[in-house]
């Protein structure tokens, strides 16, 4: 879709881009990329998330230059993303090896290795703290301080780098259908358009850094009735990935000679979705699937959500739109999604003329 802009564009343009400028200092406030790592966690994790690249900074970044406009913040660290080379592929995560930070289930009370409720506002009053205005930096470290020692005595008691999942728990009593591993190449969609129908990687990938209100608006109405998923949270993780790749010059495909490179934070969600099964003799058996969510940070809704959805898609079209993988996949996505409707401001003069001319025509006919 191409637009010509108008005759003197360019300077009203230039000028448009610094009055953004303008608004953005004219209260003469910094706000430091340090400042918003540190305390926007939620923001810089949605927008690594959408994004698909990990980077608090560069995702700090893109929140300073968008002023905290999302739907601008993914756009700008996409559009970095796409000028960065890609050296290597990371080895294969297992999430059983994650590092836990938080992890609870609402399917049981008692799980292996306990419930962890980790950093949350789930807990919380969610009454505004007016303490906070002010706040002062010398009680802040007075209480890190003091926080920091009663830490390191729980941890120093802790493994919290080997917990079972609860998933595990359940196929042992054969609760759960038996699932072979899909060890096929998947397909990048960050390199490749997607086709349909899609595998289910295809749809994990999109449905990980799609546009996170989309996400959680659709798992929703998936839920109240548009698509008839009521599903319960076996169990979520919080918690840090090792990432690893293998060795360049080696072809063995040995693991014990791959390079530990970093690792990175994640929510990961194994939902549980009964459904009922029609059985030879004509009766009915409850049983149960899983629905899978994970995403960049702290994105426990997004997660959830998108645990719903994967159910969903895999259940396949029966009539709810929830289940139709090309209604869901290419409506989530920020960049497309807020792109199209945002590019109805540009000019649109010569079609709308066009329009104004066959109206007018047409009632002119009609008051003949």
């Amino acid at each position: 879709m191409a637009y010509v802009a108008v005759k003197g564009g360019t300077e009203a343009i230039e000028e448009s881009i610094k009055r953004m400028t303008f608004e953005r200092i004219h209260l003469q406030e910094l706000l430091e990329i340090k400042t918003i790592m540190a305390t926007m966690r939620g923001m810089v994790d949605q927008v690594m998330s959408e994004s698909s690249l990990y980077s608090e900074f560069l995702a700090a970044l893109a929140i300073k230059q968008s002023e905290g406009n999302m739907e601008e913040a993914v756009f700008l660290l996409r559009a970095h993303r796409s000028t960065l080379p890609r050296h290597y592929y990371t080895r294969v995560v297992e999430p059983d090896t994650m590092a836990v930070e938080r992890r609870i289930s609402a399917s049981f009370k008692d799980i292996p290795g306990g419930q962890i409720l980790g950093a949350s506002y789930d807990y919380t009053h969610r009454l505004m703290d007016f303490d906070l205005i002010d706040e002062t930096e010398s009680a802040m470290k007075a209480w890190l301080e003091q926080y920091m020692n009663e830490e390191m005595t729980v941890t120093e008691k802790s493994d919290l780098t080997s917990l079972p999942k609860v998933v595990d728990y359940l196929r042992k009593e054969k609760l759960l259908s038996e699932v072979t591993d899909d060890n096929t190449e998947p397909i990048d969609v960050t390199k490749q358009s997607i086709q349909f129908p899609t595998t289910r990687g295809e749809r994990l990938q999109v449905l990980t850094r799609g546009q996170t209100g989309a996400i959680t608006s659709l798992g929703y109405a998936s839920i109240r009735g548009y698509g008839a998923v009521h599903p319960t949270v076996g169990e979520l993780r919080v918690g840090k990935l090792p990432l690893t790749i293998s060795h360049p010059a080696d072809s063995s495909d040995e693991i014990e000679n791959d390079y530990y490179i970093g690792k990175i934070k994640v929510t990961e969600v194994e939902a549980f979705v009964p459904i009922s099964i029609q059985k030879e003799d004509n009766t009915e058996e409850l049983e149960f699937e899983v629905g899978y969510g994970i995403c960049y940070g702290q994105n426990e809704t997004k997660a959830i959500a998108m645990s719903i959805l994967d159910q969903s898609l895999e259940v396949g079209s029966q009539g709810h739109p929830t289940q139709d993988e090309e209604f869901v996949l290419l409506h989530i996505d920020s960049v497309e999604s807020s792109g199209f409707i945002s590019h109805l401001k540009l000019p649109h003069y010569v079609t709308f003329q066009s329009k104004l001319d066959s109206m007018r025509k047409i009632k002119k006919e009609s008051e003949k």
